[in-house]
């Protein structure tokens, strides 16, 4: 076998092991590097109890410290392992593994760096690909599309909104009065933003009569206000997945649905979410499975 094959061959069988989840050695890989990510997030977390850190603080610094080793290693790995490194560095997730890695590093010389380990969380995103999560990538985007198709709807509703609290957070400044709490149109307009999503802080409340008769209308305002933007989502998504199915047959409907994905990622462009049984990347064309 020539050095070139050779090479081919141990980036292939890398890239499968880091980028896929659907071999053994590829499903190991990822649940290793899940316990590692919840790991490190737990490091971190304790870091920040200044009782445990004042105890095990040599025990959480060099823990960071493996943690992060293992994965500037795993970033290195990622990047050699496809054909178009660019591709990874500045994809969601490459962007997210770099950012998770240099804080340590950037530690030694910018104070207050070392927070941004929290980033690390980010990387549970991987558990999509875990669980093979990808086949519902499909509904994902259809109410991705019907937020979109309701965002006209819903600015007009905030806005409304927003109008009603100006208007019941000015009575509550007239009725209640600076001594009871209400000491500026601004902040009785915060009351009632407060009050109308049943968040209710209780960091002022009213009094009198009459403004506790208005606070119970503007709570059960609250309660339709907020089952608008859910029916107006719905309407949307309803509509969409109506409109789909008329599009195609009842046949092609049941095939489509009966369709599975896979996590073969491509080794040129980092494409995902292929066909069970595919041999060639649905975006590029490049070869999936390595000899």
């Amino acid at each position: 076998m020539s050095e070139e094959n050779s090479n081919r061959t141990w980036k292939g069988k890398l890239h499968e092991i880091i980028y896929e989840a659907d071999t053994p050695a590829g499903k190991f890989f990822d649940v290793v590097l899940l316990i590692f990510i919840i790991a490190s997030i737990v490091l971190v977390m304790l870091e920040s109890v200044k009782t445990i850190d004042a105890k095990f603080h040599n025990i959480l610094y060099y823990g960071e410290w493996i943690v992060t080793i293992l994965f500037s290693i795993e970033y290195i790995a990622r990047v050699i392992s496809v054909k178009k490194p660019w591709k990874y560095i500045f994809s969601f997730y490459g962007i997210i593994d770099l950012l998770s890695t240099i804080p340590m590093y950037l530690s030694f010389a910018l104070a207050g760096s070392h927070a941004l380990v929290a980033l690390r969380a980010l990387r549970l995103l991987r558990v999509f690909r875990i669980l093979k999560l990808a086949r519902y990538l499909g509904a994902s985007n259809q109410l991705a599309n019907a937020i979109k198709a309701s965002r006209a709807k819903i600015a007009v509703f905030l806005f409304a909104v927003l109008i009603a609290s100006i208007i019941f957070g000015t009575i509550m400044y007239l009725v209640e009065g600076e001594e009871h709490g209400f000491t500026n149109i601004p902040k009785s307009v915060y009351w009632c933003i407060v009050t109308l999503t049943t968040v209710g802080f209780g960091d002022i409340a009213p009094e009198t009569p009459l403004g506790q008769l208005i606070a119970t209308i503007i709570m059960i305002l609250g309660y339709g206000i907020i089952a608008v933007p859910t029916g107006i989502v719905s309407a949307e998504y309803t509509k969409a997945s109506g409109d789909d199915k008329n599009k195609i047959s009842d046949e092609e409907h049941e095939h489509i649905k009966d369709l599975q994905l896979n996590t073969q990622c491509c080794v040129n462009c980092l494409a995902e979410t292929h066909q069970d049984g595919a041999k060639f990347c649905h975006k590029c064309g490049c070869k999936l499975h390595h000899d």
